[in-house]
């Protein structure tokens, strides 16, 4: 956690109020669990999907 709270304080964000870090992270977090969600889906049902591809 200290590392957590040493990189919040001296990296790009330390300069934001508090409340634009939480909005940062908490866009961010947003992004990485859709991806992952993402992954679990393609990875349980890709074998059943028929993708094609043309005009």
């Amino acid at each position: 956690m200290d590392v957590f709270k040493e990189i919040m304080n001296n990296g790009p964000l330390g300069l934001l109020p508090f409340w634009s870090k939480s909005m940062v992270l908490l866009l961010f977090s947003a992004i990485v669990s859709t991806l992952f969600t993402m992954l679990i889906i393609l990875l349980v049902y890709g074998s059943q999907v028929s993708i094609q591809f043309g005009y």
